[in-house]
């Protein structure tokens, strides 16, 4: 990726495609000599930009060698108060690709080169107008599909985040620069750090440090959808349950046993919070090959999932049998919640089905055919995660490279501890301290290179 930030870049910075209104982002030291050439009143007179105050907004034409391209809205935003902390123009046309791409080759040739993608960002961390793990949060705020994840990215995109490392590594340095300053008097045998007020120190950001890396399972799968697998007998109603939720038919539905094969995978929303529905082939045991991969498939998922569903048919599996089924199930998930879902009560008398299950009373009772229950199923699975909690609660960590260096810096933390109640020299707890700091300042960009902010940015869009 050019880091030049002494380039004047362009890109289309809404959805590629015909659209009403389609917006082109400019940014470089002479956005605004560059674009000026080109923009006139309606009555087709020369339109100045460079002499007038950032953030305005001035109706005109684009003009084109005496060819009216379109009429536009031209936003200015002077550096270093823009996006990007340079001149900034973004322009408002009418969505039709022809004129998205004259625009895009005048610009082009007037001496602009097409953004890369994350570009624009990447030139607002470079030029401080956000740390890296902001940056960051401005793709995932873009790719959050529900009000948790982007309640979640938004808080990450305003510092909150940054903040919180921020506090923890100034903290550690000023307890690193009396432990290198031993360094210098070492033949003086002097410490200027009292290891008491260290150990309480390392102990109590290792603390912070390892509750932000437990936050992460949580942050990965609302980021990502919190993973709901559906299992059970053949023929219990799994595919039709998946199908009522998603309201669509997703899944094949037969009254052949064995009838799906692979999982099959898709997201439900409910109040903001995002789920991945996944239908599993029947739990059985079988001679046929493939269908003994989908049950393999199935166990997988199960082990997995953050959301168990034990879906079983009223008609056919007795409370004995099922009390060995959830056994099996118990086995496989680890940490997952089990809903226990009994279907088809749509054919059976409720009062009598409800007597013969009563030892397991948590039991949720609905007719995915019918679709009675479903919201109330729905209302169960949001119950697991409250989303008032989530968005209220303190720092999630949602993305995996923080979440590694947390680790790495909590690694680096505990080796200290140990090294202060062994009493080893002030050389090799800098050694440890050190790492820690180098990991912490990876996350918000204080320490980096330049293949880190290449993967980052790479990862984003262009035109943000």
């Amino acid at each position: 990726m050019n880091f030049d930030l002494s380039d004047t870049i362009v890109a289309l910075a809404t959805a590629p495609g015909t659209a009403a209104i389609a917006v082109i982002r400019v940014s470089g030291q002479n956005a605004i000599e560059l674009i000026e050439p080109f923009f006139y009143t309606r009555s087709l007179k020369k339109k100045s930009l460079v002499g007038k105050p950032s953030h305005m907004a001035h109706f005109g034409l684009i003009v084109k060698q005496n060819e009216i391209i379109d009429e536009v809205l031209l936003t200015t935003f002077k550096g270093p108060n823009s996006y990007t902390g340079q001149d900034s123009i973004e322009i408002s046309c009418h969505g039709s690709l022809y004129i998205q791409q004259q625009l895009l080759q005048l610009i082009l040739s007037a001496g602009a080169r097409m953004a890369q993608p994350g570009e624009f960002t990447m030139r607002a961390y470079l030029n401080g107008k956000m740390d890296l793990s902001q940056a960051e949060a401005v793709a995932d705020l873009i790719a959050g599909n529900s009000s948790v994840s982007h309640a979640t990215a938004m808080k990450q995109m305003r510092g909150g985040f940054s903040s919180k490392i921020k506090a923890l590594r100034d903290n550690l340095i000023n307890f690193a620069a009396l432990i290198e300053l031993e360094l210098d008097f070492s033949e003086e045998d002097v410490e200027f750090a009292d290891r008491s007020d260290l150990k309480n120190l390392v102990h109590n950001i290792a603390q912070v440090v390892e509750t932000l890396v437990k936050s992460f399972e949580l942050g990965n799968v609302l980021k990502n959808g919190i993973p709901v697998v559906i299992v059970g007998k053949p023929n219990a109603g799994k595919s039709t349950l998946l199908n009522v939720l998603l309201n669509d038919e997703r899944a094949i539905v037969s009254e052949i046993p064995g009838t799906t094969r692979d999982t099959i995978e898709d997201t439900l929303l409910v109040e903001g919070v995002l789920f991945r529905l996944i239908d599993t082939a029947g739990l059985r045991t079988t001679s046929d090959v493939i269908e003994q991969i989908g049950v393999h498939k199935a166990l997988q998922a199960i082990q997995n999932a953050s959301i168990v569903v034990y879906l079983f048919d009223v008609q056919t599996l007795s409370p004995e049998d099922l009390t060995l089924e959830l056994a099996e199930i118990k086995e496989q998930v680890g940490n997952a919640q089990v809903l226990i879902v009994a279907n088809k009560m749509d054919v059976e008398d409720h009062t009598r089905i409800k007597e013969t299950f009563n030892k397991f009373p948590n039991m949720l009772y609905i007719s995915a055919k019918e679709t009675l229950n479903i919201d109330v199923l729905k209302q169960k699975l949001l119950g697991f995660y409250d989303a008032q909690t989530i968005e209220k609660s303190d720092t999630i960590v949602t993305n995996a490279r923080h979440a590694n260096s947390l680790q790495n810096a909590g690694n680096a933390l505990n080796n200290v501890l140990t090294g202060l109640e062994n009493k080893i020299p002030g050389d090799l707890l800098a050694l440890d301290i050190r790492y820690a700091l180098t990991e912490l300042g990876q996350i918000t960009g204080e320490v980096t290179n330049d293949d880190l902010l290449e993967t980052i940015f790479r990862r984003f869009c262009i035109g943000k």
